[in-house]
């Protein structure tokens, strides 16, 4: 059997020497994690209001709308925001398109975890809510949504950590973004397969600190409650 010629898996010192520049990139990766799941959250929450409303005109749109969005590739939706829509004459940067694209897509999923959440929560509490004399949203804002928010809390921050990796898609809109800076020096140096290897460490990294947040979060809040 060869002997393996591991430089030619991995080259520490093209890593090393690339990963200030790899790591410019990390600012549009957090933006475009950061900004679409913000929105994200807000489309989401209304969203999921309307996909339990027992109003046809609400409910309806609202289960289209998570459907297609769960049921196309994101790349699919990048690309339509991208390069199809200045056919018909909307024009978006390739920042823009990323973080709608990524804002509308995350937010089909963020509805059915509130959805859910809200599901979750014992009908007697609105039962309780309403003799008290609470307007609905009163009932939402003071006692169904601190209670559905610790369980939304985990399946939110999967939903974040999948956001972050997949940005990686925004590099498929020239998005300066890791993944992307890691391809050229891959394409300039012919050794895509180092770069590969550092842009998964660099994710896994990030990743890793955001769970230790999670983790974090998941403790304290339940603290609280």
């Amino acid at each position: 059997m060869n002997d393996i010629e591991w430089g030619l898996l991995f080259d520490p010192e093209l890593a090393l020497n690339s990963l200030p520049y790899v790591l410019e990139g990390i600012g549009y990766t957090l933006l475009i994690s950061v900004v679409s799941m913000i929105v994200g959250i807000i489309i989401g929450f209304f969203l999921s209001l309307a996909r339990t409303s027992q109003l046809k005109v609400l409910q309806f749109p609202a289960r289209l709308y998570i459907s297609f969005m769960r049921g196309v590739p994101i790349l699919v939706i990048l690309f339509l925001l991208y390069f199809a829509l200045p056919v018909v004459g909307i024009e978006f940067t390739a920042v823009q398109a990323a973080l709608i694209g990524f804002s509308l897509n995350s937010a089909a999923y963020i509805a059915e975890v509130f959805r859910s959440s809200l599901a979750s929560v014992d009908k007697g509490q609105w039962e309780s809510s309403k003799a008290l004399g609470l307007t609905y949203w009163q009932s939402m804002r003071r006692i169904i949504l601190p209670q559905s928010i610790r369980i939304a809390l985990p399946p939110l921050s999967n939903v974040y950590l999948d956001l972050i990796k997949a940005s990686s898609l925004a590099a498929m809109i020239t998005v300066p973004e890791i993944f992307q800076k890691a391809r050229i020096v891959g394409a300039r140096e012919y050794d895509l397969l180092t770069m590969l290897i550092l842009v998964a460490l660099i994710y896994w990294a990030i990743c890793s600190i955001m769970t230790i947040l999670q983790n974090y979060l998941e403790k304290r809040y339940a603290d609280y409650i």
